[in-house]
């Protein structure tokens, strides 16, 4: 395993992130590629094994049971100093005024009650899951500057949004001298490379990691064209995604990877590691294999026609996931 630090502070995280949204109680796991907690021990295992220390999850994932899931796990697989445990607020969690968004109502009951369901008196790395444009970014940033000064949140980061909001929000911090953001997470794979355009150079500029979620374009990169994953065949956020359009990058993954003889997730994943503003790219992993192919991936060195043959497929596109 590689480890890198998480934008400019001296965090150091695993290049490889293990993304626990498909972990969850039966009762709220209402996907077929959604595992409980019995089916998740391997993978958890696995990801010590393999020296992968930075579990994200969030309070919204399984109604909350992803987190409960994943705190059971590192107090049953590792130690809570050998792990960076993320999560994140704002997704709606219930009816309530402080239920959902960024308001400091919501992030003050928010943070309290991810801590119990993880079992920890800290997080690591506290995420604002999407931008709220109903509350101040002012009285957002306040919020998590202050959970940060009490002791319950180490450092802060955001997820999916347009690059003019996250330089908002970063600029109210920076002026009345609050935390700022040294993580976004957002959607970026050989098939959704919108963020490039704006994103990553400001990303790049402001000293901030990113931490790619669905790098394989929920499995999609990850086989022939046309197959599809019990994920990509039934999440419906996933299907409004992709389509025929990526049928030439999914085509390119494929013969690179034939002609190297590894998996296409693998050559997939090389392609995102590249970017130098890239720490570790989220892997939602269902079973322990996806594991190792993303660290083997770690070792896969793509050359410049390589690289070229998978960039000039890819064909301008809407940003989603925001």
């Amino acid at each position: 395993m590689e480890y890198v630090p998480l934008g400019n502070t001296d965090l150091q995280v695993s290049r490889i992130a293990l993304g626990c949204m498909g972990f969850a109680d039966p009762v709220h796991g209402v996907n077929p590629w959604t595992l409980d907690e019995q089916a998740a021990a391997p993978i958890f295992r696995r990801a010590v094994e393999l020296g992968i220390t930075l579990w994200d999850t969030a309070n919204v994932y399984g109604g909350g049971t992803s987190e409960e899931i994943v705190g059971r796990a590192v107090r049953t697989y590792t130690r809570r100093e050998e792990v960076v445990i993320a999560t994140k607020v704002g997704l709606p969690m219930h009816d309530g005024p402080a239920g959902s968004g960024l308001s400091r109502k919501a992030i003050l009951a928010q943070v309290d009650a991810s801590l119990t369901r993880l079992g920890t008196d800290y997080i690591d790395l506290y995420q604002v899951h999407r931008f709220d444009p109903r509350t101040p970014v002012d009285e957002t940033m306040e919020a998590l500057h202050e959970v940060v000064a009490a002791g319950k949140v180490r450092y802060i980061g955001a997820s999916s949004m347009w690059a003019w909001q996250f330089a908002k929000m970063q600029h109210s911090a920076t002026h009345h001298g609050h935390t700022r953001f040294v993580s976004m997470q957002n959607q970026y794979s050989l098939v959704q490379r919108e963020d490039e355009r704006e994103m990553f150079p400001l990303l790049a500029d402001q000293g901030v990691s990113s931490l790619p979620w669905c790098p394989l374009a929920k499995g999609r990169l990850a086989r022939p064209y046309g197959q599809v994953t019990g994920r990509s065949a039934s999440d419906p956020i996933g299907q409004r995604f992709f389509g025929d359009v990526d049928r030439p990058i999914v085509e390119a993954v494929h013969r690179i990877a034939a002609t190297r003889e590894v998996p296409m997730a693998q050559v997939a994943l090389a392609w995102v590691l590249d970017n130098p503003t890239v720490a570790a790219p989220v892997i939602g992993a269902t079973s322990s294999s996806h594991l190792d192919d993303a660290v083997a991936a770690l070792a896969v060195q793509l050359d410049k026609a390589e690289i070229g043959d998978l960039e000039s497929r890819y064909t301008p596109r809407q940003p989603t996931g925001f």
